[in-house]
């Protein structure tokens, strides 16, 4: 006849609720693993929500008052002051989603000199600035497709230049 003994300190452990088996470790490893995609999609979820808004606010023109203007322009200069203390000769001056853009940047992308032509709202609007008063000033404007998710067209860069001109 067996007689019951006290289990050890170790049995305790192992018959402890706390323990896992092989199973439950397992279990517990998806669950984990769900848990952090899960986090992870929900924040790509946010990061998505944020650059609609983004692109949203970027496609709706601002009322370029003489005051706001002046502002704009106040802000620039100090931009492009600190840029030329560094030593560049260019600055990006605006980067916006591609697809406020009404090709959804396919002309920026090929170089098509009607580039222009594809550009919306506070784009656009910058584009004019450079047209009408920076340009005769000697300043260039160029535009490029600064990020490619997914291998697609991203988000456009508005590049001042001032250095010299390759030729």
């Amino acid at each position: 006849m067996k007689t019951k003994t006290k289990p050890s300190a170790t049995e305790q452990e192992l018959g402890d609720e706390t323990f896992m088996s092989a199973d439950d470790l397992r279990s517990y490893m998806t669950e984990m693993q769900m848990a952090r995609a899960a986090k992870e999609v929900e924040g790509l979820d946010r990061a998505e929500k944020a650059r609609q808004d983004l692109a949203k606010r970027l496609a709706e023109p601002i009322d370029l008052t003489p005051e706001r203007l002046r502002e704009i322009v106040q802000s620039l200069r100090a931009k492009l002051r600190s840029a030329a203390e560094r030593g560049q000769t260019e600055l990006m001056v605006m980067r916006f989603p591609t697809s406020i853009c009404t090709d959804k940047g396919r002309a920026i992308n090929n170089s098509d000199p009607d580039w222009p032509e594809t550009l919306t709202g506070r784009p656009r609007q910058a584009y004019e600035l450079w047209r009408d008063q920076l340009r005769s000033a000697g300043f260039r404007l160029s535009a490029m497709i600064v990020e490619w998710p997914g291998g697609l067209p991203g988000d456009v860069g508005f590049f001042l230049k001032w250095g010299e001109a390759k030729r």
